[in-house]
C-alpha cells in the first residue's frame, strides 16, 4: 500500500470516528454562523478554562473565567433568550438566560435589572459584572448547560476542532 493510499484510509477512518462521535455528542451552535457572541467586549481572554469533573458530585469548572472587563464591567447577552433566573446564590449575584433548545447560560457575579420572564437579545446589556470571582482582578464565570450536562461556552463562540494537518500530494 502506497503512503498516499495509507493517508487517504488514515483520513476516512478519522472522519468516520469524528462522525460517529459527533452523533452522540450534544451538538453546540456552529461558531461560524455566529449564533452566539462573546458576553463581555471586546473580546475577553480566558483566564481559567472549562474543566469538568469525572462524576457530577465531584468538584470541577463547569464553565469558563473570563476578562478583564471593560466597558464598566458591562455583560452582553450571548444568544436571545428568556431571563429565568436573577438572584443570588449563596453570596454571589447570578444571571440564567434559556437560550431554547435545552440550553441556559449563567453569568456571575453579576448584577442585573432583568427579572425572571424578561425576553433578552443576542448583545443586550443584562449586567454588570462585579468583582468577588477571581480574586484581584475582575471576571466573568460564564456557563453553559444542555439539561444537566455543562458544556464548554467557548465551543459556542469559537472553534475548537483541532487541526489537521493533509498530504501536499
Amino acid at each position: 500500500m502506497t503512503l498516499a493510499k495509507s493517508l487517504t484510509t488514515l483520513l476516512a477512518a478519522l472522519a468516520m470516528a469524528a462522525g460517529a462521535l459527533g452523533a452522540s455528542a450534544p451538538a453546540a451552535p456552529d461558531p461560524d454562523s455566529g449564533r452566539w457572541s462573546w458576553p463581555l467586549s471586546p473580546r475577553p481572554g480566558v483566564l481559567r478554562i472549562f474543566d469538568p469533573p469525572d462524576k457530577p458530585w465531584l468538584s470541577g469548572h463547569r464553565g469558563v473565567d473570563v476578562g478583564p472587563a471593560s466597558d464598566g464591567g458591562k455583560v452582553t447577552a450571548p444568544s436571545d433568550g428568556v431571563v429565568t433566573f436573577a438572584g443570588v446564590v449563596v453570596d454571589r449575584p447570578v444571571l440564567t438566560i434559556d437560550h431554547g433548545g435545552g440550553l441556559k447560560s449563567s453569568f456571575e457575579p453579576v448584577t442585573s435589572e432583568l427579572k425572571a420572564g424578561d425576553v433578552v437579545r443576542k448583545g443586550q446589556a443584562i449586567g454588570t459584572l462585579e468583582p468577588g470571582h477571581c480574586g484581584v482582578s475582575t471576571c466573568l464565570h460564564w456557563g453553559v448547560r444542555r439539561g444537566e450536562e455543562y458544556l464548554n461556552p467557548l465551543g459556542f463562540v469559537a472553534d475548537l476542532r483541532p487541526s489537521i494537518l493533509l498530504p501536499l500530494s
